[in-house]
């Protein structure tokens, strides 16, 4: 018997901007970091909660290919396999191939479902921050105080419940929040060499308590009210037991 029903909202780009000393912008290739998607997938299906995947259009999501790496998997060949194939069983089984697009969900539909969750990789910063449709939804979780988990970039689609139709502006004014912080950013930067678009510096200055996680203990989340977030890939296994315990809750 089912637990109940979670939402997952995913972002259909697969790049990000990045903005060149010389005034000219690349897009570098992106998508859901595989391990903020997988590991708190995981803890919802196994204690028993089915999930849907929805994101703008409906487009296949894109794998980010640095989360693919090793490296960000400490060398444990053995977990990526796990998470590899647990993506791989929701294409196959579950809607993960052919997200809901956000306005096909109903407001009534929106009812059934007792949380959201919002992984990370830098595509959010790209269609979900200003997306009015993902507003909508988010509102219905935000009004009814229900669940809602957000890590590293995924934060920003927080930003959406501005763009909604008739919004009286950002749900989350005056939240603690977790995110991916300028400081890592800044590091993601050096490397790509020119600016990307910030998640913590654009939440703050529209409202909401920023909390950084910089210098602290690696894998911090931060809970306020029905919201949880977590700053970056190594919060994925803290924020997902903290989603389930809330949903229970």
């Amino acid at each position: 018997m089912s637990a109940g029903k979670v939402l997952i909202i995913l972002s259909d780009a697969d790049s990000y901007p990045v903005k060149k000393p010389d005034g000219s912008t690349t897009n570098q290739e992106t998508g859901v970091f595989l391990t903020e998607l997988a590991k708190p997938l995981q803890k919802l299906l196994d204690a028993g909660y089915e999930v849907t995947f929805a994101s703008p259009s409906g487009r296949r999501p894109n794998i980010d290919p640095l989360s693919e790496s090793l490296v960000v998997y400490f060398g444990n060949w053995l977990q990526k396999n796990r998470d590899n194939q647990l993506i791989q069983r929701m294409y196959a089984e579950n809607n993960l191939a052919l997200p809901r697009p956000f306005p096909s969900i109903t407001d009534d539909e929106l009812e059934s479902y007792a949380g959201v969750f919002i992984p990370g990789g830098h595509a959010p910063i790209r269609d979900l921050g200003n997306n009015p449709d993902l507003g909508r939804i988010l509102w219905h979780f935000h009004g009814r105080g229900k669940p809602t988990a957000a890590i590293c970039h995924g934060p920003l689609a927080l930003l959406s419940t501005k763009y909604a139709r008739d919004s009286p502006g950002f749900a989350y004014k005056g939240y603690k929040l977790t995110s991916w912080s300028d400081a890592e950013e800044r590091l993601v930067e050096r490397l790509q060499g020119g600016e990307i678009p910030k998640v913590e510096s654009t939440l703050q200055a529209e409202g909401a308590e920023m909390v950084s996680t910089v210098g602290k203990k690696a894998g911090g989340i931060t809970v306020d009210r029905e919201v949880v977030s977590g700053a970056n890939p190594m919060a994925a296994e803290g924020l997902g037991s903290k989603l389930i315990e809330m949903l229970r809750a």
